[in-house]
């Protein structure tokens, strides 16, 4: 019997609950972010909304899909901040879409203030936690939350780079008739159209894409990639893209809660790689469970450094309009 109650206190103390993974933002793409985690198995997820009765609907509804899809994944939906308490990764979708009549700097002062009133939130509750940015515009706001947070800059990153080479994988893919899942695509900078695909380092089953493709081929899907954003939202009309963008900041998560030091491009903290000090940029990043634990730096050719310069150039303007 002895032997028993150790075997049985053994297993307690190996016991560890299953990540928690908090949401915060429960529009299209967190509430995408939300069905994705939980299909995946990677935790429970708490779900938050400053509209009553949306996050804790659209909980509910996901629950119920658990017995279909076979996953025991615990949901909430909230209002508030305290059940985020002791997250694990902290997804943050909250933010405006840009409307008619609004300017650039309108969305990103408006935004700026939603984001730095959540982080400042969540940090209060989950001092640990990673923190995941998909607010637009993007690379200024992750900014912001690493300023708010006060934490270590591995642990804020920006979900930009998965988002855009799946948009370029998708082109190469449908222009060659080949399975998405030959294909690999490298793009740096930040988020927007001023975004620097490297086709020579994106490739077919190992073959560069400047083999099988011709230079004005290439340009194109480059460009249709850079503007792939604007493309849905001109045929949606009074949306935006959540799918991709929620499926991107997904394999982000599992990179990181698996462990799995996933080479991903991602909106990380420069201080010195590319030329590039004290911003975040979009740039190659090995992610494991301490969240961004390496930048991948490779030597640019000198257009491709160019094109790198600019783009961060946009980053800090954008930066410096907060005054970060």
């Amino acid at each position: 019997m002895a032997a028993l109650q150790v075997g049985k206190a053994e297993i307690l103390s190996e016991y560890r609950p299953r990540p928690k993974i908090s949401v915060i933002g429960a529009g299209n793409v967190g509430a995408s972010v939300a069905q994705y985690t939980v299909e995946k198995e990677l935790g429970d997820v708490v779900l938050v909304d400053v509209v009553e009765g949306i996050p804790q609907g659209k909980a509910l509804d996901l629950a119920q899909a658990g017995p279909v899809h076979g996953y025991d994944s615990s949901l909430i939906g909230s209002n508030g901040y305290d059940e985020t308490a002791d997250s694990d990764i902290v997804v943050i979708t909250a933010g405006l879409a840009r409307k008619p009549g609004m300017t650039r700097d309108d969305l990103l002062f408006k935004n700026a203030e939603i984001v730095g009133s959540v982080v400042e939130q969540v940090v209060k509750r989950s001092r640990n936690a990673i923190l995941i940015l998909v607010t637009n515009p993007l690379d200024a706001m992750v900014q912001l939350a690493w300023k708010k947070s006060g934490f270590p800059a591995e642990r804020v990153i920006g979900m930009a780079g998965v988002l855009d080479s799946a948009r370029f994988r998708t082109f190469i893919a449908r222009e060659l008739d080949v399975s998405v899942e030959n294909v690999t695509a490298f793009v740096l900078g930040g988020h927007g159209d001023s975004m620097v695909p490297l086709p020579r380092y994106s490739t077919v089953a190992g073959i560069p894409i400047t083999d099988l493709l011709p230079a004005d081929k290439i340009q194109s899907l480059v460009t249709r990639t850079a503007n792939g954003g604007a493309e849905i939202v001109a045929f949606l009309k009074s949306g935006s893209a959540y799918y991709a963008p929620a499926a991107s900041a997904v394999e982000m998560v599992e990179a990181i809660l698996k462990d799995k030091k996933k080479i991903l491009p991602c909106a990380a903290y420069l201080s010195g790689q590319y030329g590039t000090k004290g911003l975040y940029v979009g740039v190659p990043v090995k992610l494991g469970r301490r969240g961004v634990e390496q930048i991948i730096e490779i030597k640019l050719q000198k257009d491709e450094q160019a094109a790198f310069d600019k783009s961060a150039a946009a980053v800090r303007e954008l930066v410096d309009k907060l005054k970060l």
